[in-house]
């Protein structure tokens, strides 16, 4: 294999500007690009073998950010990979290979195929589905609650139940949406089933990791003072249609965090991109964009970060790496 070569990467003297005028993240020139993603860019290391390079982009409802984060490609590679280590040693298949310093990591590689293509006896390919278990009612859930289109009983409380903003769930509550689409789209199981080719003992399967992965998360984040609200996870089936956990899990983009102690005091402090999507909210943005989706517009374009929400975003990120993993950023 030819000698790699390298853009340099973010360092910490690093001035926050435009996407347009700066690259924040390593491009290997001797290998190929196969796809430029919201947070990373995946190239083709070898026919078995994806390398992800880890950007500071920042996306938030499925709308790029013209604004980097110094820093959040690095958090995002480490706390993944330390996740898909704690994942191999409790026995959970990974799509992990390398950890590369500072924000690349190399996998194996998996066909990403259409709907038609897939069938009950397809291997090596992505699991057209995102799995999201919530343990806390926040977020979109906390929207489909207060509507009335999600009912107490649903989530595993009593009927008469008042249901608030943070309130603790009885039990997980697994939901899945597609992965392929444009938008991100709620599936029932059996539409989940259908179009991923999944047997019944596979979703089990499943759903099985997902709360394995989530209870060694919550142990492990509990000893400094975390609250691992929700988080999505995706599957990919390898050569022998094993299951195994791929992309990226257990960061501050996939999952959503609180602040035990203000989490305690009734408080709810965003420990996530969360932190992100509701600036913008308050910006009125979300709204207009919502509003411009329903009515099959022209969305409008999303605005950059000003100069301090950056920084205080790049140190959310660094400091979450470190309460995450418990690692220290340097």
């Amino acid at each position: 294999m030819p000698r790699e070569r390298f853009f340099s990467c973010t360092s910490a003297k690093h001035t926050p500007q435009s996407l347009k005028t700066d690259i924040a993240y390593n491009a290997t020139v001797s290998m190929k690009l196969i796809r430029q993603g919201k947070v990373k860019d995946v190239y083709e290391v070898d026919t078995h073998t994806l390398e992800f390079v880890f950007s500071d982009k920042i996306s938030v409802f499925d709308k790029t950010i013209p604004s980097l984060i110094p820093h959040k490609g690095e958090t995002l590679c480490r706390s993944s990979a330390f996740w898909f280590q704690v994942a191999r040693a409790s026995g959970i298949k990974t799509h992990f290979r390398e950890l590369i310093p500072p924000n690349r990591m190399r996998v194996q590689k998996v066909q990403v195929l259409e709907y038609p293509k897939i069938n009950k006896k397809t291997v090596n390919y992505l699991i057209p589905l995102e799995v999201i278990c919530r343990h806390y009612v926040a977020g979109s859930l906390w929207d489909r609650v207060h509507s009335g289109e999600v009912k107490p009983a649903k989530l595993g409380f009593k009927a008469s139940k008042e249901v608030k903003y943070g309130d603790k769930l009885p039990e997980p509550f697994i939901e899945l949406t597609t992965k392929m689409e444009k938008y991100d789209r709620l599936l029932t199981k059996k539409e989940a089933v259908k179009i991923a080719a999944l047997t019944n003992n596979e979703y089990d399967e499943i759903v099985k990791s997902v709360l394995a992965l989530d209870e060694r998360i919550a142990e492990e984040v509990e000893k400094r003072d975390l609250i691992h609200v929700d988080g999505k996870k995706e599957y990919a089936f390898d050569e022998d249609r094993e299951l195994m956990i791929v992309d990226t899990f257990g960061t501050a983009d996939e999952d959503r965090w609180w602040d035990w102690e203000n989490y305690s005091k009734g408080q709810f402090l965003e420990l996530s991109k969360e932190n992100v999507r509701q600036y913008y909210r308050q910006l009125g943005y979300y709204d207009k964009l919502a509003e411009a989706r329903k009515m099959g517009k022209g969305e409008p374009k999303i605005p950059s970060l000003p100069e301090s929400k950056i920084k205080e975003v790049s140190e959310l990120y660094i400091d979450m790496l470190e309460r995450i993993t418990g690692e220290s950023y340097r």
